[in-house]
C-alpha cells in the first residue's frame, strides 16, 4: 500500500497547473475537491484491471467477484497453475484467460516483477508492464497512477480525459492520443493530477454539479 498524495499536496499543485495553463484554470476554477483515485495494487490489481476491461460496471463488479471465489489465493503462482479452461470458468474470456496467465508468468520469470516496479522511473515502469501480452499503455499508466501514486503520469488515450480536453480548449473535436499527450506537456510535472482534475471536471458536469462547458 502507498500513501496518496495529500489533500494539501493536490491543492497546491492543482494552483501550479493553473498558473501555468490560463485554459486549465477556467476548468481548475469550477472544479470540485478531489481526492487521488486509489486502486488494488501489485498482482492482483493488474488482473482486476483486465478482467474489468470492456465490460460495464455491474458486470465487472460480477465477474471478478467470480474470480476472487475461484482464486482465494490471488497469487501469480496460483493463477499460472491453473489452466485456460479454469480461469474460462471463472467469467473469464478466452483473450482474458490468456493474459491472466501472461500476467503471471510475467512475475515468475522476472520479466515484470511487481514488486521492483516502484523503483523504476515512469517510462521503464510502463515498458515493463506493456511488455506483457494483454497490457496497453492506457492500463500501465492507470495502474501506475492509481497503486503508486505518480504524479506524472497521464493516459492520453482516456476518451473523458480527452472529452475535457476539449473543454478546456473550447474547440469542436476531442483531442487524438497523440495530440492529447502533447497538449499535457504544459502541466509536467503534475501530469497526475491534471489527469484528475480533467476526470473530476468530467464527472462534475456528467452529474450537473457544474455547468457544461
Amino acid at each position: 500500500m502507498f500513501d496518496p498524495p495529500s489533500a494539501e499536496a493536490i491543492l497546491a499543485a492543482r494552483k501550479s497547473l493553473a498558473a501555468a495553463d490560463p485554459a486549465l484554470a477556467a476548468v481548475e476554477a469550477v472544479t470540485p475537491v478531489f481526492g487521488w483515485r486509489v486502486g488494488l495494487g501489485g498482482f492482483p490489481g493488474l488482473l482486476k484491471m483486465i478482467v474489468q476491461q470492456q465490460v460495464s460496471l455491474a458486470s465487472a463488479a460480477a465477474i471478478w467477484a467470480r474470480v476472487e471465489a475461484g482464486l482465494p489465493k490471488m497469487t501469480p503462482e496460483i493463477v499460472a497453475a491453473h489452466d485456460e479452461a479454469y480461469l474460462r470458468t471463472l467469467g473469464l474470456s478466452q483473450p482474458k484467460a490468456r493474459y491472466a496467465r501472461a500476467i503471471a508468468e510475467a512475475h515468475l520469470s522476472g520479466a515484470c516483477d511487481f514488486d521492483a516496479l516502484r523503483a523504476l522511473p515512469d517510462e521503464e515502469a510502463i515498458a515493463a508492464l506493456t511488455a506483457i501480452k494483454g497490457v496497453g499503455r492506457w492500463t500501465a499508466e492507470v495502474f501506475l497512477m492509481f497503486t503508486q501514486g505518480r504524479l506524472d503520469l497521464f493516459p492520453g488515450g482516456d476518451v473523458a480525459l480527452q472529452e475535457a480536453m476539449r473543454w478546456v480548449d473550447r474547440v469542436e473535436v476531442r483531442p487524438t492520443e497523440k495530440q492529447a499527450y502533447a497538449r499535457a506537456e504544459l502541466w509536467r510535472p503534475y501530469r497526475g493530477v491534471a489527469a484528475h482534475l480533467l476526470w473530476a471536471c468530467y464527472g462534475a458536469v456528467k452529474r450537473r454539479e457544474i455547468a457544461p462547458f
